[in-house]
C-alpha cells in the first residue's frame, strides 16, 4: 500500500520482486500460481512519496477488498506524527488482519501496525533511529533491538530496507515455491545464501528463536552440511563446550545439533532426488554421507520410502502437475 511521504524503496522492492516472480511463473506456464498485486492509497489514488516522487494507486482503502498479504511502507520523518494523521489506516489494517491477512511492516511502517494494538505483547522491530520513540509510545510491545526481522501472529516487521529482500524471498517461496525464490534471489541479491536473519521467518520452532549464537551456528550448518562435520569441532569453533552447545541448541530449537544437521542433509537430498539424475551414492556424497547404505537406511527410516522410491513418487507428481497446468491454458 502507499502512504504519503513513504520511502519509495519500501514500496518498490516488494512490488518489483513479486512482479518478477509473476513473470517467472508466466514463463513457466504455471498461471494457476499467479497472484494479483494492487497498490492501495489511504484516501487518494495519487500519493506523493519522499523525494517528490508520486505513485498512482489502483484503489483507496474504502474500495479495497480483503487481502492475503499487505505491505505497510516506512515513512520519511517522524513516524509517530504520520501515524496520528491516518487513523482510518489503523482500523483498516486491524479489520484486514482479523479477516486473515498477513501484515508486513517495512521499517517505520511498524508504527502504523503498533497503533492498531495488534502487536501488544508480541515481538516487533523498526528502524534503529526510532527504537526509543517506538518503545516510549508502545511500551507493551516487545521491541527487538537486535533483530532486523520479527514475526508474531502473522505480523512481520523489518528493521532495515535490506532486510526486505530477505522477507520477500520468504514470501515468494511460500506463494511460488523454492525454485522461483531461488531464481528471484539470483536477480535481486548479491548472494544465494539467506541472511541468518531469515531464520526467524520460519514457523518451525527450530528457527523461531532469538539466541543469536545458535542462529549463527545454524547458518554455518546450512552452508557446510555437505562436509564431514564433528559436533565437538563445531563446539570449539563457536567457543562452547559440547555440553553447552547441545543444551543451548536444544533450548532454542527443540532438537540437537546432530538432528538438525541430519534434517538439513535429508532435505537437500530430497531436492537432488527430485531435480537431478544423480545415482544414490552421488546424492549421498553431495549431502555429506560417504556411506550410501547408511544414507539409504536413514532416508527410509525418516521417510518410510527408499531414496529411489521417493524419486519415483515425486517425479510422477511433477509429471501430473505439469500436465494439469498445461491443460488450464
Amino acid at each position: 500500500m502507499c502512504v504519503p511521504h513513504a520511502l519509495g524503496s519500501t514500496i518498490t522492492i516488494p512490488l518489483e520482486m513479486l512482479s518478477a516472480a509473476n513473470d517467472i511463473i508466466r514463463a513457466r506456464r504455471q498461471r494457476h500460481k499467479l497472484i494479483k498485486i494492487e497498490l492501495v492509497g489511504i484516501d487518494d489514488e495519487i500519493v506523493e512519496l519522499s523525494g517528490g516522487l508520486t505513485m498512482r494507486c489502483a484503489k483507496i482503502l474504502k474500495e479495497a477488498g480483503t487481502s492475503d498479504l499487505i505491505f505497510i511502507p516506512g515513512v520519511w520523518g517522524n513516524p509517530r506524527a504520520s501515524t496520528s494523521r491516518h487513523h482510518q489506516l489503523q482500523k483498516w489494517l486491524k479489520d484486514q488482519h482479523r479477516a486473515g491477512a498477513t501484515l508486513c511492516a517495512v521499517t517505520t511502517g511498524a508504527f502504523f501496525v503498533a497503533a492498531t494494538g495488534l502487536l501488544n505483547g508480541k515481538a516487533a522491530t523498526t528502524h534503529w533511529r526510532f527504537f526509543d520513540q517506538f518503545h516510549q509510545t508502545y511500551p507493551e510491545i516487545k521491541l527487538q533491538r537486535k533483530r532486523f526481522i520479527t514475526c508474531a501472529d502473522n505480523i512481520y516487521c523489518t528493521g532495515s530496507v535490506n532486510a526486505v529482500r530477505d522477507i520477500m524471498l520468504h514470501f515468494i517461496e511460500q506463494y511460488f515455491g523454492e525454485s522461483t525464490a531461488n531464481e528471484i534471489s539470483r536477480h535481486f541479491t548479491h548472494e544465494l545464501k539467506r541472511s541468518y536473519e531469515s531464520f526467524v521467518l520460519s514457523r518451525d520452532q527450530k528457527t523461531t528463536h532469538h539466541d543469536e549464537e545458535i542462529i549463527k551456528l545454524q547458518e554455518w550448518l546450512q552452508e557446510n552440511y555437505y562436509h564431514y562435520i564433528q559436533i565437538s569441532a563445531v563446539a570449539d569453533q563457536f567457543r562452547m563446550s559440547v555440553r553447552s552447545l547441545n543444551r543451548r541448541f536444544r533450548i532454542a530449537t527443540n532438537t540437537t545439533p546432530l538432528q538438525y544437521l541430519q534434517d538439513l542433509r535429508i532435505k537437500h537430498a530430497k531436492e537432488l532426488l527430485k531435480q537431478s539424475n544423480l545415482v544414490i551414492a552421488e546424492v549421498a556424497d553431495k549431502v555429506g554421507y560417504q556411506d550410501a547404505s547408511y544414507f539409504t537406511s536413514l532416508f527410509k527410516k525418516l521417510n518410510a520410502v527408499t531414496p529411489n522410491e521417493y524419486r519415483q513418487l515425486v517425479r510422477n507428481k511433477l509429471f501430473v502437475a505439469e500436465n494439469n497446468s498445461r491443460s488450464i491454458q
